[in-house]
């Protein structure tokens, strides 16, 4: 069992690199440490769900998360592992990004004062915005060398690439930036470590230069590996983009997909990754996996496990029902709790008809929404036969030739699913 911080990022696969002496400084006492986020959208991703779950764990082990948004360093952009420079964000912007960030980052960590080490947020433009050039040169410009600067790997890498888009001055000072971060948390709140993704660490490294340069201190660093695939393929994206935090982009039943549809190759290391789960239970779930990997106990075990961490338990409840509706062991009284939102992801591509919110009120005759108003069958005749062989379901309940639509059975009062066997499906539209 691990008994401390470093441990626990060990044993799960998130220890990248780490700054000679971090680990005895943060045994001998509760310290404050810090990630930054950059708000380029209003919502975080799973990407950045690892670095919030590390600073989950630096809270349990005893210590003071601090999460630095970055409303000023957005506007520049990082170009750490970056091959071009980025679209720069306007204040408006970069404000409604903040603010979004924040309500998200408040549902993982425990922000209550009256802790021994609450979580702290911060957003580097409250210092940064009054901060003129000449002032910024002066005190930090002029501790750092350019050749410092030139040999840090993403800098490098931007310089040789073959595209040859070079780097801008802007993105240049990005580093600098982001080390003066560090050094005024280091004044302001005692903070003594930096973390973030592999990908950071000359930035981070910076930051800790330029401490020792301006205040003679001593700070510690680190990195997480960058989560990839198996195969090689970037983490967190689909072929419909970015797999969100906010349900509004991502709805819980895609989110719990996106796990649920996890290689076994890959949900080996996630399930110690994203997880809060012990060594002990997590050996014991790849073991009774192992054994029966056709039941895909260890995806499921992240799916559930994730989705309840970022959308509670309750969306968790209807991301299962939804599951079981698609692949036909759910009652129809588990589908009509379907949201519209999720009854449309299900049936996404499904052949649809619209039909008159007065022609429901009446009540609508199983046989006329099955052929003539519809389509879904050829004829009348056709639509008696399945009925009386017993292959036609509303929403996933069995129907016979007296059925008639009401509108008790509108999903999200809109949506009816009309069904002939196992695999063909056709949605009623209610419209105004």
């Amino acid at each position: 069992m691990p008994t401390n911080f470093v441990q626990e990022l060990q044993w799960r696969g998130l220890l990248h690199d780490i700054m000679p002496e971090t680990e005895s400084f943060l045994l001998e006492k509760s310290t404050k440490g810090y990630i930054g986020f950059d708000p380029t959208a209003d919502s975080l991703h799973i990407g950045s769900l690892v670095q919030i779950i590390i600073l989950m764990h630096f809270q349990k082990y005893g210590h003071a998360p601090i999460i630095l948004v970055g409303g000023a360093t957005g506007m520049i952009g990082d170009p750490s592992g970056k091959s071009d420079e980025r679209n720069l964000l306007d204040q408006t912007t970069l404000e409604k990004n903040c603010s979004g960030i924040q309500s998200q980052l408040e549902r993982f960590l425990d922000f209550n004062y009256s802790l021994p080490n609450p979580a702290i947020l911060v957003n580097n433009y409250d210092w940064m915005k009054s901060y003129n050039l000449i002032d910024f040169s002066r005190e930090v410009g002029k501790h750092i060398t350019v050749n410092y600067m030139m040999a840090k790997e993403s800098v490098k890498k931007r310089l040789s690439s073959e595209a040859k888009v070079g780097m801008s001055f802007t993105e240049f000072t990005y580093q600098l930036l982001q080390g003066y971060d560090f050094l005024h948390l280091y004044r302001n709140l005692d903070c003594r470590l930096q973390m973030g993704g592999s990908d950071q660490w000359g930035n981070i490294t910076t930051g800790t230069e330029l401490i020792r340069r301006k205040e003679g201190g001593k700070a510690y660093a680190i990195t997480c590996p960058l989560i990839k695939k198996a195969d090689g393929s970037k983490f967190g994206k689909t072929e419909g983009g970015n797999v969100w935090l906010d349900k509004s982009r991502t709805s819980p039943y895609k989110f719990y997909q996106f796990w649920l549809n996890t290689s076994d190759e890959d949900a080996l290391s996630y399930i110690k990754i994203f997880t809060f789960l012990s060594k002990e239970e997590i050996d014991l779930i790849i073991a009774q996996h192992q054994e029966a990997p056709h039941q895909r106990l260890l995806q499921k075990t992240i799916a559930d496990e994730v989705t309840t961490l970022v959308h509670g338990a309750e969306e968790l409840q209807r991301a299962q029902e939804a599951s079981q509706i698609l692949f036909g062991k759910a009652t129809g009284e588990a589908f009509q709790k379907l949201t519209p939102e999720t009854f449309l992801e299900l049936f996404e591509g499904v052949p649809q008809a619209n039909v008159d919110r007065s022609v429901i009120n009446e009540g609508l005759e199983i046989i006329g929404a099955l052929s003539s108003l519809s389509g879904f069958l050829s004829s009348n005749s056709e639509a008696r036969r399945a009925l009386k062989e017993n292959a036609i379901s509303v929403n996933k309940t069995k129907v016979g030739q007296d059925f008639s639509i009401q509108n008790e059975h509108l999903i999200g009062g809109q949506y009816v699913l009309l069904q002939k066997g196992k695999k063909n499906y056709f949605v009623l539209k209610v419209v105004d």
